[in-house]
């Protein structure tokens, strides 16, 4: 059986990494919306000089230059899917 003393260490390491996350989180949140709001401005652009809002060779080049970068936890598939999505929605928001 754990001590007392040993849950109450554990719970306080819980509530520190927690409280980590909530941290990362809200930078998350706001790099996000620096990325929206860029996006957003290029999408500006491209409606200006008559180009398409998609570009699948950009969005590849990202995705590949990422994965180069990405050294884990996080699987390359994984990563692949997320900053799809990303770039889904702030595709979406530039038309």
């Amino acid at each position: 059986m754990m001590k007392k003393r040993d849950k109450n260490n554990q719970l306080r390491q819980l509530k520190e990494k927690r409280r980590k996350i909530d941290l990362i989180d809200q930078k998350l949140l706001s790099q996000l919306n620096q990325r929206l709001s860029i996006a957003l401005e290029i999408g500006k652009i491209k409606r200006e000089r008559g180009e398409k809002i998609y570009n699948p060779k950009r969005e590849n080049e990202i995705l590949e230059r990422l994965n180069l970068k990405n050294r884990g936890p996080l699987k390359g598939e994984d990563l692949k899917k997320i900053f799809k999505k990303i770039m889904i929605v702030c595709r979406k928001s530039q038309r």
